[in-house]
């Protein structure tokens, strides 16, 4: 199984799309074994959306999509949906 995945960084406010067929261990990568890129400078990342692919060349495609104008679009919205999510449980504990 391969995956389509989105990170968003709240300290930051980026966020980032990637493909791979071990979430766990891409998710570790990004935030703890990188030594270098794009990641690296914006720590802690959260996973915000995944997509599952029965093949890796559908997960990069939908990889590539995502990094387009309408596919920004979708991460934004997944993105604002996560954050809503974390406003609604932070609201429910008080």
């Amino acid at each position: 199984m391969w995956y389509t995945y989105v990170l968003y960084s709240k300290s930051s406010g980026k966020s980032y799309v990637g493909f791979t067929n071990d979430i766990e261990r891409r998710l570790f990568e990004h935030n703890v074994s990188e030594t270098k890129g794009f990641t690296l400078r914006f720590r802690p990342w959260v996973v915000v959306h995944t997509e599952s692919f029965d093949s890796k060349s559908d997960a990069l495609k939908n990889e590539k999509y995502l990094k387009t104008g309408a596919g920004r679009e979708k991460v934004k919205q997944h993105i604002a949906a996560y954050l809503n999510g974390a406003v609604s449980a932070a609201a429910e504990k008080d």
